[in-house]
C-alpha cells in the first residue's frame, strides 16, 4: 500500500498544545494510537491529562500543534465523529425518573441497537450491569446510588455506546481497590477486542493492566520548561 494510501492510526497528536493567557494547560505532546491498544495518559494533578482528553473528544481545541482521530479533527457535532468515540469525562448526566437498567436501554436505543439478539438493548444492559457486577443496581434511581455506584454506572452507560475508541478520565475515582481491579480487567477486555483506549489514571494498577503506551505528562511538562 503506498504512503498516501495507508490508513491514518486511530489517534494521533503531533506537538498539541494549549495555552489560556499566560498558563500553559497542556504542555506540548505527542502520541500515536491504533486499534487494539491502550494509551494511558499519567500526571499529577494539573498535568493536563484532563484537557488532553477534552481534545480528544471534540470538547476544545489545541492552540498549537494537531490532534485527529482516524486522520480528522475531532468533531463534536458530527454523527460520525460520535459513533466512533466514547468518551466519559467525569459523571454522564442521569435521568432522575429512569432507573439504571432503563438508562442503559435508552443509550443502547439511542444508538441503534436493534429489537432482538445478543445486541438489543436488554441483552447489552444485562451484559454491562453482570461485567460490572451491578445486577442489584439494576431497579434503581440515581439518588438511590453510592458515589462508587454512580462511577460504575457512569462507566457502563459509556461503555454502552458503540465505539471504536474509549477515553475514560480518571475510571478509578470514587472505586475501592476491588471495583478498581474489576474496571481495569473489563477495560483490558474490551482493548483486547479491538477497541483504542485512551485512559487518563493516577493508578498504578490501571496503568499497568491497560497500558501498550504510556504518555508522561509531568515528563512532557519538564521537557517544554524555559530553560
Amino acid at each position: 500500500m503506498s504512503p498516501s494510501h495507508r490508513t491514518p492510526p486511530l489517534v494521533s497528536v503531533e506537538d498539541g498544545s494549549v495555552r489560556r493567557g499566560t498558563s500553559m494547560l497542556l504542555p506540548p505532546c505527542s502520541a500515536t494510537l491504533d486499534a487494539g491498544g491502550a494509551l494511558v495518559v499519567t500526571g499529577g494533578n494539573g498535568a493536563g491529562k484532563t484537557t488532553l482528553l477534552t481534545l480528544l473528544c471534540g470538547l476544545s481545541e489545541p492552540t498549537a500543534g494537531t490532534v485527529r482521530i482516524e486522520g480528522r479533527a475531532p468533531d463534536e457535532r458530527s454523527r460520525g465523529f460520535r459513533r466512533s468515540v466514547a468518551g466519559m469525562l467525569g459523571l454522564p448526566p442521569l435521568a432522575r425518573d429512569l432507573t439504571v437498567e432503563e438508562q442503559l436501554r435508552l443509550v443502547s436505543v439511542s444508538w441503534g441497537a436493534p429489537s432482538s439478539g445478543s445486541t438489543s438493548p436488554h441483552a447489552v444492559a444485562a451484559d454491562l450491569l453482570a461485567r460490572l457486577q451491578i445486577v442489584q443496581l439494576a431497579d434503581r434511581f440515581p439518588h438511590e446510588l453510592s458515589s462508587g455506584q454512580a462511577q460504575l454506572v457512569g462507566l457502563a452507560l459509556t461503555l454502552a455506546r458503540p465505539s471504536r475508541l474509549l477515553v475514560i478520565d480518571e475510571p478509578e475515582q470514587r472505586l475501592d481497590s476491588a471495583r478498581r481491579g474489576l474496571v481495569a480487567d473489563l477495560l483490558a477486555e474490551m482493548r483486547d477486542e479491538g477497541r483504542g483506549l485512551v485512559v487518563s489514571t493516577h493508578s498504578a494498577d490501571i496503568a499497568d493492566a491497560l497500558a501498550t503506551e504510556v504518555l508522561d505528562l509531568d515528563a512532557a511538562r519538564a521537557m517544554s520548561a524555559p530553560p
